[in-house]
This record gives structure tokens, sequence and C-alpha cells, in this order.
């Protein structure tokens, strides 16, 4: 009901104040003026400008159960915002925080996304000081955000440097310049340690597949789901009562990925789970009588589900016959040829997985879309977690793909040319399909893995990076093959997901199959010129490898041989690595891809 209304109420006799009747008294007029300043006023207040609800930053559950615990949910933040109504107003709100070796991680809810590090800062505050005293500027200290990316329907994520000495991780976010600080609803200055929290969840079907860091399972092997179980709700205290949160079974468990049996509740209404958080219940210390755990404890979690619509739903038709995945920091400059080529090979979806790049690479996917490559940037800001972003990206890829190809902006498919009565049989546009048609019927017994051997590349007498890319830039190797990657059949992978980042564990009655090295190898450009094998090593997203500084794993087939860890470069490394000189996909690019009158290639670039 507006001021208006209001006032015909209070004075039902009242003339209606669109008329011309005199006003027969000073008093009348000054009402007046006073009802339509505060039907302004209410106007102001309810603007999108200035409204907050939880609405804003929780999921709206249909279902009974889920509906208790959105209106929980509800009521917490309405309280909260009555001990500061600055607050209330915060376009931005810090959900969690994660602590990484070498940088912060806030998880901010936000109406709008955040994609720019120029308008905010990060802000700490000094060790062991109250909620009060927070508050005060006198112990604040600001520093640059690193970066800054949208990262689910209704979350970015902010990078923050690490707390300065004395100084809390406990960091929040303000505008650059500003004073409004943008911190938790409760005041919360929980930062999760990287070792142990549930990071990412996803639906898929009936379940929901929790990634966890912590666990501490066997590696590269399935462990036993009934140790675990899973909790549901929309908040991150997993200490309040038990009708604020669902539990539910474990299917099963491998590495870092655990797969939960849905509520009853949300199995009904999974159009509405997304943004509710998930965790695992891992045995605590409390034992029953026969020596038995008898109370899991939740891991601390930031995962959401996300994703419960169009980005899981595996029974489209018109699949795309053949994709690939990839998880890269900062090898956009690689980007262009990988694709192209690639594309040229029979790739026709592409998922890279951006592991916290900060070189450009979104404006690079954003030009090869405009050149009709489908591509989709995922960010993943978890760290050493590729098997992990493997899993998560078959859950990705089952709706759009029957095939996925697993490998680095680095290696290349390449089929040596055949040769019948003495004439050279050159392979033709879409060749990596056409062995995937081939060999996925090669036998009785159904093929839902096909791995093919990796060849490594040195500099090749390089000293930068070659104009015309890598393919026809490095053509000198090391003469035996370095491990294998993987095509897989997505509807043929078991259900834990699991992955040694090479390979795909497979459901029973289905099986892998080796390709000759006469038919198909990949060229691996490891060992390229010093400037790029430094960056390139120098952090590494796989979940197994340390950084070659490193003094960890020095016999790994991931170290370079010799190096050490010293970040000088060693005599003569132009030419290292170097056995058999093969220049066979350096002839084929040329042969099929350069212009006939310039001869440039389609991803190069003008020097600058």
């Amino acid at each position: 009901m507006d001021s208006e209304q209001r006032w015909k109420r209070r004075r039902p006799g009242q003339v209606k104040p669109s008329s011309f009747s005199p006003w027969p008294h000073l008093f009348s007029l000054m009402f007046l003026l006073f009802c339509l300043s505060f039907f302004v006023f209410s106007l102001f207040i309810s603007s999108d400008r200035y409204l907050v609800s939880s609405s804003a930053f929780r999921p709206l559950l249909s279902s009974s159960t889920l509906s208790l615990l959105s209106s929980s949910a509800a009521d917490d933040f309405a309280t909260s915002g009555s001990q500061d109504s600055r607050l209330l107003s915060a376009p931005f709100r810090v959900e969690d925080r994660v602590h990484f070796p070498d940088h912060l991680l806030l998880l901010v809810g936000s109406p709008h996304r955040i994609s720019s590090t120029k308008n905010f800062e990060c802000v700490y505050y000094l060790r062991n000081h109250s909620a009060a005293e927070i508050g005060n500027q006198g112990f604040v200290t600001a520093l640059p955000v690193l970066s800054a990316d949208a990262y689910d329907e209704f979350r970015s994520i902010v990078r923050c440097p690490l707390p300065p000495t004395n100084y809390s991780a406990a960091a929040d976010l303000r505008r650059h310049g500003g004073t409004a600080v943008y911190h938790s609803k409760r005041l919360d200055r929980t930062v999760h340690s990287w070792d142990k929290v549930a990071y990412e969840a996803a639906l898929e079907g009936d379940t929901a597949v929790v990634f966890v860091k912590g666990l501490n399972l066997r590696p590269h092997r399935r462990s036993d789901p009934a140790q675990f179980s899973c909790h549901f709700g929309l908040d991150s205290n997993w200490d309040r009562d038990d009708e604020q949160i669902l539990t539910s079974e474990t299917i099963s468990a491998a590495q870092e990925v655990v797969r939960c049996l849905l509520p009853r509740s949300i199995r009904s209404n999974p159009s509405k789970a997304n943004g509710i958080r998930v965790t695992i219940g891992v045995p605590g210390n409390f034992h029953s009588g026969d020596g038995k755990s008898s109370v899991h404890v939740p891991v601390p979690s930031v995962a959401k589900i996300s994703g419960s619509g169009k980005d899981f739903d595996t029974k489209r038709s018109n699949k795309f016959q053949i994709c690939a995945c990839t998880m890269l920091w900062n090898q956009a400059s690689f980007l262009r040829e990988w694709i192209m080529y690639h594309s040229w090979l029979g790739v026709e979806r592409w998922f890279v997985y951006d592991n916290n790049s900060d070189d450009g690479i979104k404006e690079v996917i954003e030009e090869l879309n405009l050149e009709n490559h489908n591509v989709s940037r995922h960010i993943w800001p978890w760290i050493k977690a590729q098997e992990a972003g493997f899993s998560h990206c078959v859950l990705k890829a089952r709706g759009d793909c029957k095939w996925l190809a697993f490998f680095d902006v680095d290696e290349f498919f390449y089929f040596p040319f055949p040769r019948r009565r003495n004439k050279l049989m050159i392979p033709g546009k879409g060749s990596l399909r056409a062995m995937v048609a081939n060999f996925s019927t090669y036998s009785s017994v159904p093929v839902a893995e096909i791995r093919t051997a990796c060849h490594s590349f040195g500099p090749s007498g390089q000293t930068s990076h070659p104009t015309q890319g890598v393919t026809a830039g490095y053509t000198c190797r090391l003469q035996q093959p370095e491990r294998h990657k993987s095509i897989v059949r997505l509807d043929a992978l078991d259900t834990t997901l699991l992955n040694e980042v090479h390979h795909f564990r497979l459901k029973e009655g289905f099986r892998y199959l080796n390709v000759p090295e006469s038919s198909a190898v990949i060229n691996h450009y490891k060992y390229q010129v010093w400037e790029t094998f430094r960056t390139k090593f120098y952090r590494r997203v796989s979940s197994y490898v340390v950084d070659w500084q490193e003094n960890q794993n020095t016999g790994s087939k991931d170290r370079a041989p010799g190096l050490g860890t010293e970040a000088i470069e060693p005599p003569n490394w132009r030419l290292q690595f170097c056995e058999v000189w093969d220049t066979g996909l350096r002839d084929f690019v040329l042969a099929n891809f350069a212009d006939s009158s310039t001869g440039k290639l389609p991803w190069e670039r003008p020097r600058r």
C-alpha cells in the first residue's frame, strides 16, 4: 500500500490529491508534502539498488525439507544483518576463504560477476583482535588483488596475496580506495586449509559427485564408501540441528572423488538443488562398544552444487563424436596452434580447464570461438588437482560427447605417412576421428579407451620460441617414447571416475587398446627453449608432480634429466634431448596448413 492509499484510509472523506480543490489550512498542505516525501523515500529504499534478501545468495528450493533449510538460512541472514546494517547494503559478500601455499582464495557471493582486479583490493586484519576491533580501520592493511574470475552461477573468485607478517589470513574485499569492507555475513573469520576441504560438487543423475581434499585414500584404488557419509545444507555450519542438514549414503569413493546418493527431497527437485552446500562425513574420534567409529565428522566445505541443469544432461541426441579436455596454466600462446591443428584432425568440442592463468587466455578463447571453434573455459582454481579436474571434465562432457581425449597443449597427434606400392599415403582431414571410429570396433570385446604413445621432443637447436609454432619448429626428439595419452568412451567409465591423468578405469566388460606407433603417435614438445621450459615447469598443475625446483621426485619422468633444481639454464640446453631427427609432423603441417602464397601458418602471429 503506497502513501497515497494510506492517506485515503485515514481520511476517507478527503478529496483525491489529483483534484483541484484548494486546501483550507496550511497544516493540510504540510501533511501532503510529508506524505509525498515519505512515498518517494519508500520507492528509493525498495529499489533494486538497496534491496537485499537471502534469495540473492541462496537457492530457492521447493520441497518441504529444502524449504525448511532455505527459510532457516534466510532467518540467519536477517539476524546477522541487524548486527551490522552496512553488510546488508554491500553488493558483494565473502562466503569462504581457502589458504593455498602461495596465495589466498576468496569465494565471493555477488549479484554481479567479478572479473577485473582494478576495482578491488584485499583487506587484512591484525591477528588476535575482536570482531568489534576488526571494524576499526586502524587494524587494517590492504594489498592489490592478484586476479579475479567469474566462478559459477552464484559466486566469483578473487585471488589475494598471502597476508603480511602479523596479519590474519581471514581477509576480506573492498573497492579500491574505499572504506566499505565486504565480508561474511556473521563476521566469520574461518580460513579453510587446502590440506582438508570439500571444494567442488556436481549433480549426475540421482547422485552428487563431491571432490574432497585430505581424505588420504589409496592412490589409484577404489576405497570402501561405507566409511563415509554425505551431508547437504545451505551453510557451512554443520553443527546445527539435524533437521537443518540432510544426510545420505555414499555410493563410491576413490582418491579425491566421492559419489553420494541424493536425499529424496533433493532428488525430487534436482533443478532447485543449485547452490546447496555439500560435504563428506569422515569417521570421528568417538567409538561405540564394538570399537568402531559411530560418529561422522563433516569435512570443512566450500563446495556447492552447480550445473544441475543442462551441463550434466547425458540424454542428448546428436552428440559430438570426439571432444578434447586439457588443464593448463599460462599457456595461452600455445592454444591457437593446438586447437586449430586438432580441429582439422576431427576434434569438434573443447573443454579448457584454466588453473589460475593470468596470461590473457580468456581473450584467446573468445577469438577462437569467433572463428567457429567450439571452446569453453572452465575455471579450476584448485592446485595439484589434475586427476580430480579430469574427473570433473567427464561430468561436463558427457552431455555433449561420445569420446573424450585427455592431452596437453604441447602434445600433438601425428599419423606417420604409410606407403603402398611406393606411394606415400598422406592422412587427410578428420584422421583422428576416423582412427577412433576404426579402433572402437577393433575386436569382439568393446574398446573404450585408446592409448597413444608419446615421443618427447627437445629444443632442437632453437634459442627462441619458433614463430611458426612448435609443430614446425621442433624436429629432434628422444628415441624411446615416454608414457601415453588416452581417448576414452564416456559411457564406459567406472562409476568412481578413477583416473591416473593418462588413463581411466573402465567398467567391467570393456578394454583398452594400445595404438601401434606405425599408425599414430603423439609428439610431445616437452623440452622447449629454455625460457618456455622454465616457465612451464616452475608451476605444475599435475596432482602428483612437484615444482621442478623442489628437491622431490628427482627421478620422475616429468623431470628434465640432469637439470637438478636450480633455475639456471644448463650448458648446451638447445642441443639436449636430441637423439632422433624427426621432421614428419613439420612436413605434414607445412604441406596441409601453410598459405600457398605467403607460406604462413594459420596460427602464426605477425612479429611486433
